[in-house]
């Protein structure tokens, strides 16, 4: 059996086999395998071998350092210079977790980057801090306009983090009507699409997952998701750089030496020092317990913090996903345990 331990020491190792130092490959590990214990595994191990091959051609500089271009206290410009984006999304957050005590609020950009997976994973240094979070990003242009015939935008992802009375709330979702890694999922298990999901290249609807995979995703609620997807590519790829249509595709092998240009960006608000009267964590509380009180659930609520997970607990990996991390481990010479053959 897999389990999370074991998932991050292997994800880990391939990583650092791949020349990423350690604690980037560790920071990268453990925001991939969170993927996976929050059930999306469309946006976990099933990408590792992906950043891999990236990592050896050179799509992602696998010792980028992350360095400031701008620096005004409540705002960080960031370059990740070419990295794969988990490790140096993270430190944004962090950063930007730390000034909005400082100033109530803070942003910090990071352009020049890479993939990063579940957006909602980087709200959490802020909700740890007390903070609320809001990340924004963007990836290769997959999305039409409404009623349009060729992609502008990406997936348009956003994630917002609400620290709730010791728990959380976490929104975490992309702005397509699926993200595009539930897409690359089922192409992998030869799994057909519902409907509504995705257009191919020409701009037909579909069900072909492999067709939707190199074809078009429909907007989320139709013309407002567009919309909503448009202000999130304002607001990671209009205001830092660069738009969806020049960040290029992990799924397409033949670019794989070209760096992507992911752009992101992280609000970190204080609610202590944003509201002007009473006490903002017992609203949240009052908010929170009238979803529930009315049968309901809190967005995120069953996302757990990984750092109270233990490493014993059990993972599901799909068989398939286990069998190509265990030829990358073999090709990079990587010792695995019994879980992964």
């Amino acid at each position: 059996m897999t389990t999370v331990g074991s998932a991050k020491a292997l994800t880990t190792a391939l990583l650092r086999a791949a020349k990423m130092p350690e604690t980037e490959a560790n920071r990268c590990a453990e925001a991939i395998v969170t993927a996976d214990v929050w059930g999306v595994g469309s946006h976990g191990l099933m990408r590792l071998p992906y950043y891999l091959a990236r990592l050896l051609e050179g799509g992602y500089a696998a010792g980028a350092e992350l360095h400031a271009v701008r620096d005004t206290g409540p705002l960080l410009a960031l370059d990740g210079a070419g990295g794969l984006g988990h490790a140096q999304l993270w430190e944004a957050a962090e950063l930007a977790t730390e000034r909005a005590g400082q100033y109530g609020i803070a942003a910090a950009s990071v352009g020049n980057s890479g993939h990063c997976g579940a957006l909602g994973v980087y709200t959490l240094p802020m909700i740890r801090a007390g903070r609320v979070g809001v990340v924004f990003s963007n990836g290769p242009a997959v999305m039409p306009p409404w009623q349009g015939s060729s992609p502008v935008l990406s997936t348009s992802p956003l994630a917002f983090g609400f620290p709730v009375d010791g728990t959380h709330a976490i929104i975490d979702l992309a702005t397509s009507a699926v993200a595009r890694g539930k897409i690359a999922a089922h192409a992998r298990g030869g799994e057909q699409l519902p409907e509504g999901w995705a257009v191919d290249a020409d701009g037909n609807p579909t069900t072909d997952a492999t067709a939707a995979l190199h074809g078009m995703l429909a907007p989320l609620g139709g013309a407002k998701g567009f919309a909503l997807a448009f202000a999130v590519e304002a607001l990671s790829g209009g205001l830092v750089g660069g738009l969806s249509g020049d960040v290029v595709d992990m799924f397409a092998p033949s670019r794989a030496a070209e760096p992507q240009g992911v752009a992101h960006l992280v609000l970190a608000l204080d609610p202590q020092l944003v509201s002007p009267t009473g006490d903002p964590g017992e609203r949240l509380r009052a908010l929170a317990d009238s979803v529930t009180g009315a049968g309901g659930r809190v967005p995120g609520a069953g996302k757990v913090d990984p750092a109270g997970v233990p490493d014993d607990r059990p993972l599901e990996i799909a068989a398939d996903v286990r069998t190509e991390l265990a030829s990358w481990a073999e090709r990079l010479g990587v010792t695995v345990d019994d879980a992964w053959t």
